[in-house]
Order: structure tokens, then sequence, then C-alpha cells
């Protein structure tokens, strides 16, 4: 097997040269780069990673605990997160997280050799926060939802993307107006629902209790919510879906059971997956730019906080506004 020593003596330097460069030491020639790097590709030269992060004490692997990806959302932040790790040189584990404190899943993750822990699917009184916070050596990083004590996150501002969708409903002449979300636990869910009250009762719109759904989010329970709101008499005129998937959701079962979007039903959503703007979709949304990702701005945050070991980078407290993305699915009520 070729070693670092035969690099060192085909290229004319210290095998401690051929080691900094490997490191991406910035105190070097690039003459003296250039001879190592000509050496190790003409010897094929392939360095022991284990090795090498035994030494330094680094795996270059990162967790992931994320919501299942049935939500479009958590598949694209993954896919984001494991593209920018990949591209600095780091691995994923992901694991998939339940709605409530998952000790087994936990305990598999504080277990497991990574170098930092990035995570979007917290709860505000989420049993891991305190054990995350004591970690040495270990940063963590949380994005889309916060610990009720958290400081080191991402996010967008719930409650104003709450305000900014029921607002829109509400100009568009919409007053009949109900809501389907998820766990409250959930700092997402939590704000979301909020803003959609906070607005409505500034508009002086009355909103039915029996109008605001609080789902676990899976399919079947978003659906029940759907035919528990038209099963009546009288139903709502716009459809407020705290997350973009619960709205997709609930457009298939208006459209299976004959309604026209927006004719009959205005939805609007929160979160503007990729999906939303499908010519086919064209869900109304409220959201950030594809360039501001949470997940992306995380991992970038999570890998320097590796890197750099810089206790005061601990402290970010990063909430983005949100903005209103109008499309084809919300419209006017129909004139009775």
């Amino acid at each position: 097997m070729v070693s670092s020593h035969d690099v060192a003596r085909l290229a004319g330097v210290s095998q401690a040269t051929v080691s900094r460069v490997l490191n991406g030491s910035k105190n070097i020639r690039q003459s003296t780069v250039e001879k190592v790097e000509r050496a190790i590709k003409e010897l094929n030269y392939h360095p022991n990673l284990n090795a090498r992060n035994l030494v330094k004490k680094k795996t270059n692997m990162i967790a992931l605990i994320t919501g299942h990806t049935h939500d479009p959302f958590y598949e694209e932040s993954t896919r984001g997160i494991v593209s920018i790790a990949a591209k600095k040189g780091y691995n994923v584990l992901v694991f998939f997280n339940k709605i409530d404190n998952d000790n087994m899943l936990y305990n598999q993750v504080l277990s497991a050799p990574v170098d930092g822990i990035i995570m979007s699917s917290i709860l505000m009184n989420d049993s891991i926060f305190p054990v995350l916070e004591s970690l040495e050596g270990k940063p963590y990083v949380t994005f889309n939802r916060k610990h009720s004590c958290g400081t080191n996150y991402f996010e967008i501002d719930n409650v104003k993307a709450g305000e900014l969708i029921t607002n829109h409903m509400i100009e568009l002449g919409h007053k009949n107006l109900a809501y389907i979300g998820g766990p409250l636990q959930a700092s997402t869910f939590h704000g979301r629902l909020e803003g959609f009250k906070k607005e409505a009762n500034r508009q002086k719109i009355a909103v039915r209790d029996d109008w605001i759904k609080t789902t676990d989010t899976t399919i079947e329970s978003i659906v029940q919510a759907c035919k528990e709101l038209f099963s009546g008499i009288e139903f709502p005129t716009a459809i407020v879906a705290a997350t973009d998937a619960i709205a997709l959701i609930c457009l298939d079962f208006l459209l299976n059971k004959g309604f026209k979007i927006p004719e009959d039903i205005s939805i609007g959503a929160i979160d503007n997956i990729e999906f939303s703007a499908h010519a086919s979709i064209q869900l109304t949304t409220v959201g950030t730019h594809l360039s501001q990702s949470l997940g992306n701005l995380a991992m970038e945050h999570l890998i320097n906080l590796i890197e750099n070991k810089n206790k005061q980078l601990n402290s970010v407290t990063t909430t983005i506004t949100p903005h209103l993305i109008v499309r084809r699915s919300t419209g006017n009520p129909r004139i009775k």
C-alpha cells in the first residue's frame, strides 16, 4: 500500500509537509502544495481517513434529527443539508423523529460518533434540550422549530406568517375562515395558530372554535379534519393550513369532493416548498426565498461551530421575516 512516506519521498518534502497539505494548512508555498498534489495523483494515494480522524478527534459525521419525509418540507431540507455537508467533507446520519419526545431515538443520536447535531423537529419542552446544552465538544443547532428556552436556532417568524396568510384571506373578502394545523407543542404550529387568531381578532372576524383543527399531521388526521369541516350545512369559504403539506392534502380532499379551487374554497398555507409552485398546484403560501432555506443556514452554522470551536457562535437566534406569495389557490368568495 502507498503511504504518506512514499508521497513525501516522490515530492521531495518531509512527511510533516505532506500531512500539512492534506489537512489544508495555509502556511505552505503554492509550489510545494502542487508538488505534493502531483505525487498524490501519480501514486494514487488515499489517506487513511479513520486514522486521521482519530488523531484530530473528528469523525466528519453529523447527526440530523428530522420529521418524516412524507412532509416535503423535511425532504427538501434534508436534501439541502446533505448537499452542503458533502461539499464541506462531512457525511450525515439521518434519524426520523416522531412528534413526541422519542427517548430511544435520542439515545441513539447521543451515542453516535458524530461531530455535531442538527435538528428540525425539536418541541418547545423537548427532553433532549438540556442534554444538548450540556454536551462538551459536540455543538448543536435547531431549525424550523425551537425549544422554549433555546438560543441556537434558525426559524421564520411563525406568528407573522400566520398573520400574513390570514390577512390575505380577509382582504379577499372571506369571513368564514377555518384553520388546520399540527400539535401545539411545536413552536411552528403554536406560533402560526397564534398569528391566525391574532389577525382574525384584529380584523374583527369571528372564528368558530369547531373550525380550528389540531391534527397530528398524518394524512388520516388531516382528511378527518376536512370531513368535519365540510359535513354540515354551513362550511368555510377559506382554509388556512399551517403547512404546505397540510394544504396539499386538503386540496386533494376538496377536489375529490367536487369543489373548485378557488371558486368554491380558497386555501393558503405556510412554508413555500418547491412543489407548491408547480403549474398544476399554484398554492398561495407564506415563506422565505429558497436562498434563505432554514436547513441550509443551520447547516452552514453548525459546520462553522464544529470547525471553529467558538462558543460565542453558539448563541445565534435567527428569526427570518416571511413574505406572502400569491398564486392561484386563493380568490374572492362567491357572492350568495
